[in-house]
C-alpha cells in the first residue's frame, strides 16, 4: 500500500510540476498567443449556440476563464493546462483500474513524453477540451462495459456529449465501443444501457443542430469539404499525390507518439496482435479506427497530422503496462527515452533562466518555431500608439486575414471587434458576423493590417489616406515579419470577395 501511494504522488508530483512549466512559458512576454487561439477567444466574446467550423465549448471555456482571469494569454491557456491535468489524470486512472498505481503511473508519464499531449495541454484548441472528454469517455464506457452498471453508462454518455461540444470528430467513440461490445460478445447483455449510452451522447449534437437550422446548415458544408466531398472542380485521381499525402500523414504520427520511444511502440503493439486480450484490444480500438479514417483520408487530400490523435489516449496505458512487464534493460531505455521527450519540450518551454536560449544558433531557432507566437502584442503597441499620435477617434480595424484580426481584437487596447475583408479565402466566421460596410459613409477612420497584400486591390474604396508604413515586430533581434499599416479616412465603398468555397 505504502509502495502504490508512492505511485500516486509521483504522479501529482510530475504533473503539476509540468503544468507550472507551461504557466511559465504563458506567462513569458514574447510568446503570444497562437493564430487560432486568438480566433477561438474572439468567438468567446461573441458567443452562440455553434461557430461555423467548430462547436461552442472552446468559446464557452475561453469565456467562463477570462472572466476569472481576465482577458490575457493564462486566461486563455489556463484551460487547456487543466485539461492537459486532466488527461493525465485519467490515464492514471484508466492504469491503475486495469492493473495498478504503478502501471498508472507509467502510463500517464507515457502520455504526458507524447508530443500530441503537449500541444493540446499547452494551446487552448478544440482539440484540448475533445483529448480529456474522449479520455474520459473511453474509460468510462469500458469500466461501464466490465461493471455493467447503469450510472457508468450515463457517466459516459455525458462525457462524450460534452466531447461533441467539443469537435464532432468525437462521434466517433460511438462506433468504438460498438464494434467492443462485438468483439467482447457483450452486446445482448448490454444492449439496453447501449442505446442509453447513445442517447446521451447524442445530447451534444443539439447546439449544432439549433445553428445550423438558422444558418444554411454552413457546417455541414465546411465539414463535407474538408472530407473532400465538395469545394470546387473535381480532380482526376493522383496516385503519386495521394501517396506523398499518405506517407505524410503516417510519418506524422510516428512523430507525434515520440520517436524516442519508437522501439518500445512497435514491440508492444506485435504482443497485443498476438496475445490478442481484451482491454488491450479495447485501448487500442480507438486509436486504430480513428488512424484509419484518416488515413483512408489521406489519399484523397493532405490530412493535418494532428487529427487523429486524440484517440491514441489508450496507447499509453498499454505501453505503461508494457515498460512494467519488462526486463531491467528495458525499463532503463523506456525510463531514458521518456525523460528526453519531457525534458527537451521542459527545456524549449521555460524562460531563458540559464542563458543557453542566447546563444545565436538557439534563438534563431527558438525564434523559427515560435514565429506564429510572437509580434502579435508588439504590433497592436504600435497601432495603439498611432492611434494617440494621430489623434483618431471612432476607428475600426481591418485586415485580410481572420488570423491577423483574431490577434488585433486580442491585443489592442479595449479588444474592440475587428472585421475581415475576404480578398479570396474560404469562408469563416467572420463571413458570418456583421461586416464593415456599416462604417461606409459614415466618416470613420479605418486602419488595415495586413501581412499579404501591400494594398486593398480595390475591394474598398475611402476619401484619403491619412497614413502609412511598413511595421516590422522583432523576437530579439530577428524579424518576425512585415505589416503593411494604413490609415484611411471614410469607406467610400465596400466590395469584398464573396466565397461560394466552404
Amino acid at each position: 500500500m505504502k509502495s502504490e501511494s508512492r505511485y500516486t504522488l509521483g504522479f501529482w508530483t510530475i504533473t503539476l510540476l509540468l503544468a507550472i512549466v507551461k504557466i511559465l512559458f504563458t506567462l513569458r512576454p514574447e510568446v503570444n498567443l497562437f493564430t487560432e487561439e486568438a480566433q477561438y477567444w474572439l468567438w468567446s466574446q461573441n458567443l452562440d449556440w455553434h461557430y461555423y467550423s467548430k462547436p461552442p465549448l472552446v468559446a464557452v471555456l475561453n469565456f467562463l476563464s477570462t472572466s476569472v482571469f481576465g482577458n490575457t494569454e493564462l486566461g486563455v491557456r489556463i484551460n487547456a493546462i487543466l485539461a492537459g491535468v486532466g488527461i493525465s489524470w485519467v490515464t492514471f486512472l484508466f492504469g491503475a483500474y486495469l492493473y495498478d498505481r504503478k502501471t498508472g503511473f507509467w502510463a500517464a508519464m507515457v502520455m504526458q513524453a507524447m508530443p500530441v499531449w503537449w500541444l493540446a495541454s499547452t494551446f487552448h484548441m478544440t482539440d484540448s477540451s475533445l483529448t480529456f472528454f474522449w479520455a474520459l469517455g473511453t474509460y468510462l464506457a469500458f469500466r461501464a462495459i466490465c461493471e455493467g452498471e447503469k450510472r457508468l453508462w450515463i457517466w459516459a454518455g455525458l462525457a462524450t456529449s460534452m466531447g461533441l461540444m467539443a469537435k464532432v470528430v468525437m462521434i466517433l467513440l460511438l462506433p468504438t465501443v460498438f464494434i467492443y461490445l462485438l468483439f467482447a460478445k457483450k452486446m445482448k447483455a448490454q444492449k439496453g444501457n447501449f442505446i442509453l449510452f447513445v442517447g446521451l451522447s447524442l445530447l451534444g449534437f443539439i447546439p449544432a443542430l439549433i445553428w445550423n437550422w438558422e444558418n444554411n446548415f454552413d457546417t455541414f458544408k465546411h465539414l463535407a469539404t474538408l472530407g473532400g466531398a465538395g469545394g470546387g472542380e473535381s480532380k482526376p485521381f493522383d496516385f503519386g499525390n495521394s501517396l506523398k499525402w499518405f506517407l505524410e500523414y503516417f510519418s506524422g504520427q510516428l512523430a507525434i507518439i515520440s520517436v524516442f520511444l519508437l522501439p518500445a511502440w512497435i514491440l508492444c503493439f506485435l504482443e497485443i496482435f498476438k496475445v490478442k486480450e481484451k482491454s488491450s484490444i479495447y485501448l487500442i480500438l480507438p486509436g486504430l479506427v480513428t488512424f484509419s479514417a484518416f488515413a483512408a483520408l489521406s489519399f484523397l487530400k493532405r490530412t493535418e497530422v494532428n487529427w487523429p490523435v486524440f484517440a491514441y489516449t489508450g496507447f499509453s496505458v498499454i505501453l505503461g503496462a508494457w515498460i512494467v512487464r519488462q526486463s531491467k534493460a528495458w525499463r532503463r531505455y523506456a525510463k531514458g527515452a521518456i525523460m528526453l521527450s519531457i525534458g527537451i519540450p521542459v527545456i524549449f518551454l521555460l524562460p531563458d533562466f540559464s542563458g543557453l536560449k542566447s546563444i545565436p544558433a538557439i534563438e534563431r531557432g527558438e525564434q523559427k518555431a515560435l514565429n506564429r507566437l510572437s509580434g502579435h502584442h508588439t504590433l497592436a503597441k504600435r497601432l495603439d500608439f498611432l492611434k494617440d499620435s494621430l489623434d483618431l477617434e471612432n476607428e475600426f480595424y481591418f485586415s485580410d486575414s481572420y488570423h491577423t484580426s483574431s490577434e488585433l481584437s486580442f491585443y489592442l487596447a479595449g479588444h474592440p471587434q475587428s472585421y475581415v475583408m475576404n480578398m479570396g479565402s474560404r469562408k469563416n466566421q467572420f463571413d458570418l458576423w456583421e461586416d464593415m460596410s456599416q462604417y461606409q459613409n459614415k466618416g470613420n477612420v479605418g486602419v488595415f493590417v495586413s501581412m499579404n497584400h501591400e494594398s486593398m486591390e480595390g475591394r474598398a474604396t475611402f476619401d484619403s489616406l491619412l497614413y502609412e508604413e511598413t511595421f516590422v515586430p522583432y523576437f530579439g533581434e530577428y524579424p518576425v515579419r512585415k505589416v503593411k499599416i494604413q490609415v484611411w479616412k471614410n469607406l467610400r465603398s465596400y466590395q469584398p470577395f464573396i466565397p461560394d468555397s466552404y
